[in-house]
């Protein structure tokens, strides 16, 4: 048996291969993989395992139909053709709670560099202007007993919602399409129409699934309702605002400041505007970026990887349908 893997991964999950007598291809090649090259390489094995970015479509299941299983060295599988993939009997497992915490220290740390505008201060140094001092210059704003509003209070949401609660006691409102009950008991959390997510939160964190109802949601019409001192915090993904609209509503301080880890498109380019706000701080997608939560999901997705070859139920799996 034989897997092939888009990237090189933590030796974790690599010897959890060995010891199932799987034989490894790893990618090794500091580049994206075109769909050819994904194509050929997979013909030639019996899983893959996928990390970064890569379009499996319907187009790539129908010429890898033999696939045994489509491992996802991530959470979010909005870049697999789930409907084809369960057609086709290809189970799609992912790598879901073992980057919750990491990436909600993202939101965190972003929420935080923004409100103190860090990122534009650390410039001002490397460019020699940390000279005159000037008291209504370039100045931030306190997080203490804000309104930090949620979309998606899933696992990361609730890991940033409880960071926000010790460190800032802020008020906690969010928007789902189900109460979470945990967070309504310990940390006073209130379920909100999206309506008055924008318009009640201080701060927005976006931790939802990216879904059709879910892209571009934040546009222009979205940031005009929310308040002029409101910080838009994005760990999720990148589609689910529009950055044009963002950069606008920046500009014309329709809304006060933004953090991003994800970026549309993804990457960002060097030269985006963005980049150079004061009340903006970016990061290159990192939100799953320790040895601790790589390691996780380095054993999860192999074992995935596994149970599918070997013809067994994933760990964690997208498309349990096939299963039925």
């Amino acid at each position: 048996m034989k897997i092939f893997i888009t990237r090189i991964i933590p030796e974790a999950g690599l010897q959890l291969f060995r010891d199932a007598g799987i034989e490894v291809i790893q990618w090794e090649e500091k580049r994206e993989l075109t769909q050819a090259e994904l194509i050929e390489n997979c013909k030639k094995v019996d899983g893959l395992l996928i990390a970064g970015r890569g379009n499996i479509d319907a187009e790539f299941l129908n010429e890898c139909k033999h696939l045994k299983v489509i491992s996802l060295f991530a959470t979010g599988y909005d870049n697999v053709d789930i409907a084809e993939a369960t057609k086709l009997k290809i189970p799609i497992g992912h790598t879901p709670d073992v980057l919750s915490k990491a990436t909600a220290d993202i939101a965190f740390l972003l929420l935080q560099n923004v409100a103190r505008k860090a990122f534009f201060h650390h410039k001002r140094i490397i460019n020699d202007d940390w000279n005159f001092f000037e008291p209504l210059a370039n100045i931030g704003q306190d997080l203490q007993g804000k309104t930090l509003g949620i979309l998606g209070l899933g696992k990361i949401g609730y890991e940033m919602a409880k960071a926000c609660k010790g460190a800032f006691e802020m008020d906690i409102i969010y928007h789902n399409r189900s109460t979470n009950k945990e967070a309504e008991e310990k940390l006073g959390a209130r379920r909100v129409s999206f309506e008055e997510l924008l318009e009640k939160s201080d701060v927005i964190s976006v931790h939802a699934n990216l879904t059709d109802e879910t892209k571009d949601l934040f546009n222009r019409e979205a940031f005009a309702k929310m308040k002029p001192i409101a910080i838009f915090v994005n760990t999720a993904r990148g589609p689910m605002h529009n950055e044009k609209d963002l950069l606008e509503a920046l500009k014309n301080k329709t809304i006060w400041g933004a953090g991003l880890d994800v970026t549309n498109p993804e990457p960002m380019h060097f030269d985006n505007e963005l980049l150079n706000m004061a009340n903006v701080a970016v990061l290159p997608h990192i939100g799953s970026s320790t040895a601790e939560t790589r390691n996780d999901m380095a054993v999860l997705s192999a074992k995935n990887a596994i149970a599918g070859i070997k013809g067994e139920r994933l760990v964690k799996v997208v498309n349990s349908a096939i299963y039925e």
